[in-house]
């Protein structure tokens, strides 16, 4: 749509969606979009990088962002991650606070009060109430929150359910300023096609190995070729140690081969072609405290 040809009244803005890790806000981001942008799995930390996802009306459009769970850092790269999270205080049109009906409001209350203070729209998720029994456990809920959030619009939803999530999108676009579109109005997403690959291998080594493991890994797309309708992928996934490799390998490279095989399926429903996929798994010490690491990994600019 070109701009000058917009109708009167066309809508555009940022839409950022925050929270404690595990809440449930990449849940919401993709039904928002109505697209897989963000992975999901149940462990926390899944999200570590602020992801864009854009809806596209004949007169409106939003620029969603999912963002890392907010969390006290323990290393640089977790360091890293807040200040994803806190950036996305600072250029919000509208901002979304997720929680879930199982959090203490009282946890991370130092992120919360930044979002107390917030002068744009502030509209309070609470997620998961598929989880809950009846409605006076709702209102107990609420008021704890409202406690927190005073200035906040309470939207009670259940992402999964696509429970109330219409009403939310509908008072999204309500609170949205005027103005033309930041994106090209077929625009999906500012990452570019490498980056989905990589969080779809991180997503299956998330849901096939425990403990530590999963949080000490970090995927790179090191070739990504397009030729005769198929796409040739080489990724090589970095670990802090020896012996994590020996585990992400498997007996005889049998987790691995489990992984690149999950993988491959989501990445050709993704881009909807044939994929060949090869994968590699390299020793990078210490990588998650290590500034020029995270630099090439796209944590720091």
């Amino acid at each position: 749509m070109e701009t000058d040809k917009l109708p009167n009244g066309y809508k555009s803005g940022f839409v950022n969606i925050v929270g404690n890790p595990n809440v449930g806000k990449s849940t919401l981001m993709n039904d928002l979009v109505g697209e897989r942008i963000s992975i999901i799995t149940s462990k926390a930390q899944t999200t570590r990088h602020r992801i864009m996802g854009t809806v596209n009306a004949p007169d409106y459009q939003i620029a969603f962002s999912d963002t890392p769970g907010a969390l006290k850092p323990n290393y640089k790269m977790q360091e890293a991650m807040l200040n994803f999270s806190e950036g996305a205080l600072t250029d919000a049109d509208v901002l979304i606070y997720v929680t879930d009906v199982v959090e203490d409001p009282s946890k991370n209350e130092e992120f919360l009060s930044k979002v107390a203070k917030e002068k744009v729209p502030v509209l309070l998720v609470i997620n998961k109430i598929d989880l809950l029994k009846d409605n006076s456990e709702l209102e107990t809920i609420v008021a704890r929150w409202k406690e927190m959030l005073p200035k906040s619009e309470v939207f009670p939803t259940s992402a999964k359910e696509h429970f109330n999530v219409t009403n939310l999108m509908n008072r999204i676009v309500e609170l949205l300023p005027q103005g033309h579109p930041y994106f090209g109005t077929d625009a999906l997403t500012d990452k570019p096609a490498r980056f989905f690959v990589t969080e779809i291998i991180r997503e299956k080594i998330l849901l096939n190995y425990d403990k530590e493991v999963p949080y000490s890994t970090e995927v790179i797309v090191e070739k990504f070729d397009e030729k005769d309708g198929a796409i040739h992928i080489m990724a090589v996934i970095y670990v802090e140690r020896d012996s994590q490799k020996g585990i992400l390998i498997g007996k005889g490279g049998s987790m691995l081969k489990r992984v690149g095989t999950e993988a491959r399926k989501d990445i050709e429903t993704f881009f909807g072609k044939r994929v060949f996929l090869e994968l590699f798994v390299k020793v990078e010490p210490n990588w998650r405290n290590r500034e020029n690491k995270l630099r090439q990994f796209g944590y720091v600019e």
